[in-house]
This record gives structure tokens, sequence and C-alpha cells, in this order.
């Protein structure tokens, strides 16, 4: 089981990523204004179910990874701090960009809940996000790295869950704000871009192999 510091330092980072406005909080926001709050609620919902499935998908890999060798699991921490050190860096230069809604139609709450399950489950995207930000927390001396990888990862899925609801909530003014605040949702990816890479950096220099 992690500890009580790196499962708060993993609980700040992740909640910084939830709140980082990007394609994911975008996409719920237009998913809302095309087919009103539950077919918004539904999508979040439907992501989440897939995203748990990338976790398990995960956590059954990073645990094949350790029993093969020890260091190729360091080598990918590794690698998958520099990408994401990388997304900060790109959220920091996406500031500069508009921020521009997706154009959705309706489809029902079914449809948006099913349709949020198999998108997120076949994300590439989704993966490789897991795959690089969860190791960064997992010590295999504290226990099994499956069972560190499905608590971070769930906890991380709910994160989203909860930031993507209440976007769905929200979303009906989410067009004045784009247009009337976006200096405040630039400022706010500027943060998040900053806080992400420092909060990285840190873990790196903390956990580095001797």
């Amino acid at each position: 089981m992690p500890d009580l510091q790196t499962l708060g330092l993993f609980i700040t980072a992740a909640l910084v990523l939830a709140m980082m406005p990007g394609p994911g909080i975008l996409y719920v926001g237009a998913r809302t204004l095309a087919g009103g709050r539950h077919e918004g609620i539904a999508s979040s919902l439907g992501t989440s179910v897939g995203g748990f499935g990338q976790v398990v998908a995960g956590a059954a890999g990073f645990s094949a990874i350790l029993l093969a060798s020890a260091e190729a699991f360091t080598i990918i921490k590794l690698i998958g701090a520099a990408y994401l050190v990388w997304l900060g860096i790109s959220a920091l230069r996406a500031a500069n960009k508009p921020l521009v809604l997706e154009d959705v139609s309706s489809t029902g709450a079914k449809r948006a809940f099913r349709d949020g399950i198999v998108v997120e489950l076949l994300n590439p995207k989704t993966a490789a996000f897991f795959i690089a930000f969860l190791p960064q927390f997992i010590d295999p001396a504290v226990g099994s790295v499956a069972m560190q990888f499905l608590i971070f990862g769930t906890v991380s899925v709910i994160l989203n869950t909860l930031v993507d609801i209440v976007v769905a909530y929200s979303a009906g003014g989410l067009r004045a704000t784009l247009a009337e605040r976006a200096h405040v949702l630039k400022n706010l990816q500027r943060t998040s871009g900053l806080v992400l890479c420092s909060l990285i950096i840190a873990l790196v220099f903390a956990r580095r192999p001797a």
C-alpha cells in the first residue's frame, strides 16, 4: 500500500491534471450543450468506466514488467516522467491558443454512455497517460505493483469523473465563460502546466535511482 505522503502528492498532481482545461473538459461541455445535462453526465460516467478498464490493463502490464526486469521498470518511469513534463510544457504553449468547443450532436444519454466507454477504453492517449503518470508514484518496495497501480488509477479516474460532472452541471454558461473569461481559463492552463512540471521533476529527483 502507498504511504500517506505519496498518496497526498499523487492526489495533488491528479487533481491538477483533472482540472486542466483540455479536450476532455471541452468535449463534456460540448456534449452537455448538445444534448443536455443528463447526456453530459452519462458521457462522463461512460469515460470513467472506460478509464478504469485502462487502469486494470495497465496494472497487469506493469506487474509483468517488474517481474521481468526492475531496470526496465525504472527506465519506463523515467521515460514517463519526461512525457509528463512534455505535457506540462504543451499546456503552457496551448495557453496562447484559443479554446474551442468541439462540434458534437445529441445522441441520447444511453448512446453517450456507451460511446464514452468505447472511446476511452480504446483511446491510446489514455493508455499512454496512465503508463506515464501512475508509475511515478509506485514503489515496489512497499507492496504489490498491481495493487498500487489500481489504487492510484482508481483515484485518478474518480477525480477526472468528478471534474467532468461539475463541468456538465455548469456547461450552460460555458460558451459565455469562454468568450468573456477566456483569460481565467488561460491562467488556469498556465498554472496547471507549471505545477505539473514542478511536481514531476521534484518526484524524479527525489526517487532517482542510486
